[in-house]
């Protein structure tokens, strides 16, 4: 197949070398870009653990000059590629949730306790779910600290406008309902709406799928968890439509 990879540069690469792989070409359009917050400073506290909730947030604190205060703290990562990405950092305690927000948490409540000191959350500027409401209301005190944002593109990479006028594309991956929503907007400023009506959407889960609603795709298939093993189990010869 030949797939609309729409993730940021910073994770395109090796999804595309995966897809490949696999068999299949990737055109890589990223839909945001990653901008450090280099002036954002990081607690000097005692932090009992560090939660990463995407890759890029992992490899933004492992720019930071804290890191080498920082490397020795247990990590609970959001899933299994934000977990790689932390150890690729430097950090040598790494465990992972599995895949979501509400499963990170689940971790936290297993491994860690409110008294044993507080944790911080290297976020970007936009987050998925309230991961540090959810915790506060279970007694942990946890400071978020902004070390990305993600800036949305004004409009259709280039790359993605002709793969999908080419008429070649069998399919778009799509890994967070922020990047759906992006998507489903750009599609529609550009008038290519009706480009997408043979093609198939691959999300990472229900929430992104929910973020092409009244998008004509001709299938939208969900992983069966927030992985991306999991979503590209779906691009698999046995995969079946259910």
């Amino acid at each position: 197949m030949r797939l609309l990879v729409t993730r940021p540069d910073e994770d395109a690469g090796s999804l595309v070398e995966l897809l490949a792989e696999m068999g299949h070409e990737a055109v890589s359009a990223p839909l945001m870009e990653i901008r450090l917050q280099r002036e954002v400073k990081i607690p000097d506290t005692p932090y009992q653990a560090i939660l990463i909730t995407s890759a890029n947030g992992a490899r933004a604190i492992g720019k930071r000059l804290e890191i080498a205060r920082l490397r020795n703290i247990p990590v609970l990562a959001v899933g299994g590629a934000s977990a790689e990405a932390s150890r690729e950092a430097g950090f040598r305690d790494v465990e992972a949730a599995g895949g979501d927000v509400t499963s990170l948490v689940d971790l936290a409540l297993r491994r860690l306790e409110p008294g044993a000191g507080p944790l911080l959350h290297a976020a970007g500027s936009v987050v998925a779910g309230d991961l540090k409401g959810d915790l506060e209301a279970r007694g942990f005190s946890v400071d978020r600290v902004i070390l990305y944002e993600a800036i949305a593109a004004e409009h259709m990479p280039e790359a993605a406008s002709e793969a999908l006028k080419s008429e070649t594309l069998s399919g778009v991956l799509l890994y967070s309902p922020r990047t759906a929503r992006i998507f489903s907007a750009l599609v529609r400023e550009a008038g290519l709406e009706d480009r997408l009506r043979p093609l198939a959407a691959y999300c990472l889960s229900q929430a992104v799928a929910e973020g092409l609603a009244g998008l004509p795709f001709a299938r939208v298939h969900v992983a069966r968890e927030p992985s991306q093993a999991a979503l590209l189990e779906l691009l698999e010869p046995e995969f079946r439509p259910g």
